[in-house]
């Protein structure tokens, strides 16, 4: 292959073809596959990477797409509202499940998927759950915008069933942990500080990365969710405030790499489990397992569901509910005991021997 002046962009993948023409393609894992046109850099090439870094439909991809086929009512729905309405994360999410999908059902035709098909491939995917009803739940939007589109008259999924099973979700970290993670990872410690931002904040670690003195604003770190797009103003917690007080302001976030860059989201998250086992704790608590905690601790001070979303910034109140429901059961049986105890002073006879 011609060497280039310039290394090719991210995800792109070039080729010599059988006739001695350099082919580029671009390659993302969650994302369509696309053909690039011309040489990297060039206007035409930059055009069409853009286009697929946004998983926006290709030209050259949608010559190759049968019309009314499941390839092209998810090409549809990608450029939907109902779609680039999302978060980048969640996207990316929706495109994983929904491109092995395509790729292994892509040419048939939308209108003959059946609730028969339907059922088989959540069947075929009963020993992983959470992946069976995810895919189910993508096939239903597909075909909920086929039906917007004319395309087909009924959702085939309407009467398939979840896969039922139950999980405890992410690990809550306990004050026991804390103390335990603490006491490997002294303050000054990067680990520290990672520490110290996602508990005092109780934001997802996408939002924990990136922040930094720009966000800090009288007194408060201002936060705008990458997920939800909620707007946050989270006091600072004196005992971050005096973390903080010692960073370099130089630096582009709290958090930065041995190098001196800002996380990503997965490097942090693999970064943090190396320091949650240095500090010998049990493997499934993660950067997710504090902003719990965060919550945890909010409803045992006695916040409102109301109180704790200020800070959390859950869209939802049931989210948030279960917390609070679990501190006050926690109260009312610290109540009861006390009750009973006292009961027992006063008469001893309903005390067994």
């Amino acid at each position: 292959m011609p060497k280039q002046m310039r290394k090719a962009p991210a995800y792109c993948q070039g080729l010599i073809d059988r006739h001695g023409k350099a082919r580029w393609y671009f390659r993302r894992p969650g994302y369509p596959r696309a053909t690039l046109p011309g040489l990297p850099w060039s206007p035409e090439f930059m055009a069409a990477y853009e286009a697929a870094s946004k998983g926006e439909p290709l030209e050259v991809g949608a010559s190759r797409t049968q019309p009314r086929s499941i390839s092209a009512a998810i090409m549809s729905y990608y450029t939907s509202s109902d779609f680039t309405a999302l978060s980048d994360s969640t996207k990316k999410t929706y495109r994983g499940i929904l491109e092995r999908f395509r790729e292994e059902h892509g040419a048939k035709g939308v209108a003959n998927l059946e609730r028969r098909h339907v059922q088989k491939l959540v069947s075929a995917r009963a020993e992983t759950p959470a992946a069976a009803n995810n895919l189910l739940r993508m096939i239903h939007l597909i075909m909920r915008h086929s039906i917007e589109l004319g395309w087909r008259r009924d959702d085939p999924t309407r009467d398939v069933r979840k896969i039922r099973y139950k999980t405890a979700g992410f690990l809550t970290w306990e004050e026991e942990h804390i103390v335990q993670f603490v006491a490997c990872h002294k303050p000054g410690t990067r680990a520290h500080l990672a520490l110290s931002l996602l508990l005092h904040t109780g934001q997802r670690r996408s939002d924990v990365v990136r922040m930094g003195f720009q966000h800090v604003r009288g007194g408060s770190i201002y936060v705008k969710q990458q997920k939800t797009k909620q707007e946050l103003y989270i006091p600072l917690h004196p005992e971050l405030g005096e973390i903080l007080d010692k960073l370099p302001r130089e630096d582009p976030a709290f958090l930065v790499t041995r190098t001196g860059q800002p996380y990503t989201g997965k490097g942090f998250t693999n970064w943090f489990r190396n320091m949650v086992q240095e500090a010998k704790l049990p493997a499934g608590l993660s950067p997710h397992g504090l902003r719990k905690a965060t919550c945890r601790r909010l409803a045992e001070a006695g916040c409102t569901a109301h109180e704790i979303m200020a800070i959390s910034g859950h869209t939802s109140l049931a989210e948030v509910t279960r917390y609070t429901v679990a501190a006050s059961r926690a109260k009312l049986a610290e109540r009861a005991i006390a009750s009973l105890l006292e009961n027992e002073k006063r008469d001893p006879t309903v005390k067994p021997d």
